[in-house]
């Protein structure tokens, strides 16, 4: 098993299903990625960490080739990524748009027969204005290589971190359907999760960032009135990763309290 993002919906997810199985855990920063692996190997399972930027397709064939080294790929949960108040547009996009992209493609060209797996998107993606068909199938479609340049994603064309934010994630749902069509050809299955707030190190950086009473007030007038959990978001992941989810691909699963709901059509709705 491949788990990108050694944060705790990462971990959350890879506790639940990746017992009996080597785990090799990439992040940034190799620190993170030796704390979680820590963490888990001490309650009985069988980590390694390593070092992966994930904007960096040389460093993802790196955590490809050190996981082959200890047997076929069978499972991938993408839980890496950046958030506005942590970089500026150009990381962001580089990082969860363009990475997450470099990551699917990569991982489908060696996942087995029966593998799976998940991408941590965000609701985010879902509260954008939509996008043409064309904008949607560009997203989808282009070269990973030459999606930085689309005209879209263009410096005059970002108007904060938030909404470079909003694109990769609109992206990286749209590169799961994609990539589903390829993975199938090996028959394996990838899906994407979009959570809402979930209390987790990088929520509470926004909850403290600019826009923190904005996230506050998302979760105290979602229908659930409160913000999730990592292991809520878990729940779904199991079902995605394990043959009860065997018809689901190339899907989105919006876990977020309603706030999505709300702000469309109840009090969250913009003013």
């Amino acid at each position: 098993m491949i788990l990108t993002g050694a944060g705790q919906i990462g971990m959350a997810i890879a506790r639940r299903v990746g017992y009996g199985m080597k785990i090799v855990i990439g992040d940034r920063s190799l620190k993170n990625a030796e704390t979680v692996a820590d963490i888990m190997n001490k309650a009985g399972f069988d980590c390694v960490a390593v070092e992966m930027d994930l904007a960096s397709r040389t460093s993802v064939r790196n955590i490809i080739a050190e996981a082959r080294k200890y047997g076929d790929i069978t499972l991938l949960v993408n839980a890496a990524g950046v958030s506005p108040s942590q970089a500026p547009v150009e990381t962001i996009l580089k990082v969860d748009l363009y990475g997450t992209a470099v990551l699917l493609e990569e991982v489908g060209k060696v996942i087995v027969e029966g593998g799976t797996g998940v991408t941590v998107s965000s609701q985010s993606g879902h509260r954008m204005p939509a996008l043409t068909p064309e904008q949607d199938r560009l997203l989808a479609l282009t070269p990973t290589d030459e999606l930085l340049a689309l005209p879209m994603l263009q410096p005059g064309n970002i108007e904060s971190t938030l909404h470079a934010y909003q694109m990769a994630k609109r992206c990286n749902v749209k590169r799961v359907m994609a990539e589903a069509v390829k993975w199938g050809e090996r028959g394996a299955r990838i899906n994407s999760i979009s959570p809402g707030i979930i209390v987790t190190p990088l929520a509470i950086d926004e909850f403290n960032g600019p826009r923190g009473d904005f996230y506050k007030n998302m979760f105290a007038k979602c229908p659930a009135g409160r913000p999730g959990t990592a292991d809520e978001v878990a729940n779904v992941a199991e079902l995605l990763l394990s043959p009860q989810g065997a018809f689901i691909t190339g899907a989105d699963f919006l876990i977020d309290g309603g706030a999505t709901a709300s702000y469309f059509y109840g009090p969250l709705q913009p003013q």
